[in-house]
């Protein structure tokens, strides 16, 4: 069974008791020295996945070079091609690292019988966790049919759009989320449907992120081009309808469905090499990797569309990004929320 962690271990006193009109809470990251190794170089050796199901929505769209689904199209405002399928399957090791090599904290013990992923992307949560609950079924669904049909026994995959009313014939004992920013009009529709739909003593577990990024001793500054990035981005998202930030959100909307022993972690995730400690350091240089990888993928669609710029403006912004990030004295880093809730014993 997999341990139980500190709720409150991520969160500094000062991070606690920050106001939540001020922007993300400030956690600490200790930096290295500047002249090791955390200013070399990068590669771009990623590694890379394909594939698909299904052929009856398999119409997709096509905007700026870049594909997009066609189910409930607008729903979601990034690609589906295989480029962003590699990196999905990149921030997949990022968010297992940063949660302490593990798929997950909700303590569902070794033997449940259940389990849904939402908004499963590539699927390769779901075929993980199918690997290691071989007694379990697996059910991840999207709106884009990418995941592969090579998978274990256990695991099923359906297109599906997660805020339409659910018609599941039985409950699950884990219904898992993470990395929905900017995918959902009603979280807290989403999070009665799972209530619902959670056997009573089973469990919720969210992952979500704060878009804007800060510095506790960079460079990083207000008004920088990465700054003026996640402002517009959200501001992009926002217009389309859809939250941006759910992460600092996702407890009170879990505790206002009626969940219970809900606890909340929150991760500093560093963008670079730059940090002392060697396991945030290979942290942070995956969460680089995949922001040079998806910069252009996350913004097309929401500037062109929502904010009416030029692919031509957007590419320029996205240079100057760039040059941020991977500089080592930038040192910005970006928050991840983790909410885990059981639903009562007693509850039907």
């Amino acid at each position: 069974m997999m341990s139980e962690p500190n709720p409150t271990s991520s969160i500094t006193e000062d991070a606690a008791a920050t106001p939540a009109n001020t922007g993300p809470a400030h956690v600490p990251i200790e930096a290295e020295e500047i002249g090791s190794d955390a200013d070399s170089a990068f590669g771009d050796d990623s590694q890379s996945w394909t594939t698909s199901i299904k052929s009856s929505i398999m119409n997709y769209k096509y905007e700026n070079g870049r594909r997009y689904h066609a189910f409930k199209d607008g729903s979601y405002f990034l690609p589906n091609d295989e480029d962003e399928m590699d990196r999905l399957d990149l921030f997949h090791h990022l968010l297992t690292l940063a949660i302490g090599d593990k798929l997950h904290l909700a303590p569902i013990g070794d033997n449940p019988q259940r389990i849904l992923d939402l908004g499963t992307g590539t699927g390769i949560w779901a075929m993980d966790m199918g690997d290691l609950y071989p007694s379990a079924e697996i059910l991840g669904n999207d709106l884009s049919p990418i995941q592969p049909t090579l998978v274990p026994p256990n695991v099923k995959f359906e297109v599906d759009d997660m805020e339409k009313e659910w018609v599941y014939s039985s409950k699950f004992d884990l219904i898992h989320a993470r990395y929905l920013a900017g995918s959902l009009k009603d979280w807290p529709g989403l999070m009665e449907q799972a209530y619902k739909f959670t056997k009573p003593g089973g469990w919720v577990e969210f992952q979500d992120f704060d878009m804007r990024f800060y510095t506790t001793n960079g460079e990083f500054y207000r008004g920088c081009p990465s700054d003026v990035w996640t402002e517009k981005v959200i501001e992009g998202i926002t217009k389309f309808g859809l939250v941006a930030e759910p992460g600092p959100k996702l407890e009170q909307w879990v505790r206002d469905a009626g969940f219970i022993n809900v606890h909340h972690e929150l991760i500093p995730i560093p963008v670079g090499r730059w940090p002392k400690d060697p396991k945030k350091k290979e942290i942070g240089m995956f969460d680089l990797y995949q922001f040079l990888d998806g910069l252009e993928a996350i913004s097309l669609r929401v500037l062109t569309t929502a904010l009416n710029w030029k692919p031509e403006e957007v590419q320029v912004l996205l240079a100057n990004v760039r040059k941020d990030l991977k500089n080592p004295r930038f040192q910005a880093q970006h928050n991840y929320h983790v909410v885990w809730a059981q639903k009562a014993l007693t509850a039907t």
